[in-house]
C-alpha cells in the first residue's frame, strides 16, 4: 500500500518535466511530428517599427502664451501703525478723541500740563542774557589786555551751557503736545482727560491704510520665480478682488517654516480694506509658451520620466514634458516642439518607433 503514494509522485514529477521542459517536443508531437517553425521569435527579433501599425487619436497642438503664478496664504497690513507714546511726564489737559476718527499729520492728540515748564524756560533765558553779558564784558577786558585768557575761556563755557539750558526747556515744553506722527485714522482713543503719563506712556494708536499691504510668504522652491515689479491680485475672505504689484521680497528665510516675506501694495483710497484680514494672493510669474493638453495625455517612460508620446512621420516617440499649471480644460506643459501632434488616445500601447496609424483630433485652442 505504500508503494502506490511513492509511483503516483514520480508519474506527476515526470508530467510535470515533460510540460516544462519538453514543451516544444510535445507541441510537435501533437502537431503529427514536424518542429514547429519559430515565428513568435521571428516576430520579437523583427523590432516594434515592423510590427503591424496601431491605430492612435492625435491631437494637433501649438505652443501658446501660459499666465501662470503662485498662488500663497496671507493678509491685509497696514502699511503704517504706530503707537504715540508720551516723552515727559504729566497730567493729560486735553479731551480725548475717539477711535475711528481721521487724524492728519501734526494734528495734537495729547496736551499735557506745563507745571513749571514755563517758569524753567523763562529762568534760562535769564541766565542767557546774563551770561552773554558776561562774555562781551570779558571779552572788552580782554582786548585791552585786563582780563586773563583763562577768563575768556570760562565766559564762553558759561555761555555755551546757557544756550543749552534753554534749548532743554524748549524742548520740553514741546513734548507737551503729542501729535499725529502722519494721516491716517485713530485705532484707540487717546489718553483720557486727567490721566498721569509717564515717559513712554501711550497717548494713541495710529494707522494709514492707503495704500494698504498684501503681506504673503514664499516657499524656499519657488521664491526665485518672484521680482519686484510683478503684477499681484488677492481675494479676500470678505469678497473683495485686489490688484496691485510686488514691493519687497524678503532676502532672509524664515528660520521656522523657510519661507520668504514677500509684499504687495494695494490702493485703498477709500479706506474699505481692513488690517489684518486673511487673504489669497497671486503672484503673476514671467509669461513663457506652453501647449494644453488634455490631462489623460500624459504618461510615464520606463524610467518614471512624465511625458507624452508625439506622431514622428508616423512612429511613435517619447518627449518628456514640465507641468506648468493646471485648468479645468487640461493641463499647460512645457518642453515640446513649436507645433506637435500628441497621442491622446492609444499612448499607453505603443513604443518609441512603433508604427501609428493617425486619426487626428481638433486642435485645442486658448
Amino acid at each position: 500500500m505504500r508503494l502506490l503514494p511513492l509511483l503516483t509522485a514520480c508519474l506527476v514529477a515526470i508530467a510535470l518535466y515533460a510540460v516544462i521542459m519538453e514543451r516544444d517536443f510535445l507541441r510537435a508531437m501533437a502537431n503529427g511530428g514536424t518542429t514547429p517553425e519559430p515565428v513568435a521569435e521571428a516576430a520579437a527579433d523583427a523590432g516594434p517599427a515592423q510590427a503591424e501599425a496601431v491605430s492612435v487619436v492625435v491631437q494637433p497642438s501649438r505652443a501658446q502664451p501660459v499666465q501662470s503664478g503662485i498662488v500663497l496664504s496671507g493678509r491685509t497690513e497696514a502699511v503704517r501703525k504706530v503707537e504715540v507714546r508720551a516723552e515727559t511726564s504729566g497730567l493729560v489737559v486735553s479731551e480725548p478723541i475717539r477711535k475711528g476718527a481721521s487724524v492728519e499729520k501734526g494734528q495734537l492728540l495729547c496736551e499735557l500740563d506745563p507745571g513749571t515748564r514755563a517758569a524753567e524756560l523763562a529762568e534760562a533765558e535769564a541766565r542767557l542774557v546774563e551770561a552773554e553779558t558776561n562774555l562781551r564784558t570779558t571779552e572788552s577786558l580782554r582786548a585791552r589786555g585786563f582780563s586773563s585768557e583763562t577768563d575768556l575761556i570760562s565766559r564762553r563755557a558759561a555761555f555755551q551751557a546757557a544756550e543749552a539750558q534753554v534749548e532743554r526747556a524748549r524742548r520740553e515744553l514741546d513734548r507737551l503736545s503729542i501729535t499725529a506722527p502722519f494721516d491716517g485714522l485713530l485705532e484707540t482713543d487717546t489718553a483720557e482727560l486727567g490721566a498721569l503719563l509717564q515717559p513712554g506712556a501711550a497717548c494713541a494708536t495710529v494707522i494709514a491704510l492707503d495704500p494698504i499691504r498684501l503681506v504673503g510668504f514664499v516657499p524656499e522652491l519657488d521664491v526665485e520665480k518672484v521680482m519686484t515689479g510683478a503684477p499681484a491680485g488677492a481675494r479676500l475672505v470678505t469678497g473683495q478682488v485686489l490688484s496691485g504689484q510686488v514691493t519687497f521680497l524678503s532676502r532672509s528665510a524664515d528660520p521656522v517654516t523657510r519661507t520668504f516675506r514677500v509684499d504687495v501694495e494695494v490702493p485703498n483710497p477709500d479706506l474699505a480694506i481692513r488690517d489684518g484680514v486673511t487673504a489669497e494672493i497671486l503672484i503673476g510669474l514671467a509669461g513663457r509658451s506652453g501647449h494644453l493638453l488634455p490631462q489623460s495625455a500624459l504618461t510615464l517612460n520606463d524610467r518614471g520620466q512624465l511625458g507624452v508620446r508625439i506622431n514622428d512621420d508616423g512612429t511613435a516617440r517619447f518627449v518628456p514634458v514640465e507641468l506648468i499649471r493646471d485648468e479645468a480644460r487640461g493641463v499647460w506643459v512645457g518642453g515640446l516642439p513649436e507645433t506637435a501632434e500628441v497621442i491622446v488616445v492609444g499612448q499607453e500601447f505603443v513604443e518609441d518607433g512603433r508604427a501609428i496609424t493617425v486619426t487626428r483630433r481638433q486642435e485645442t485652442t486658448q
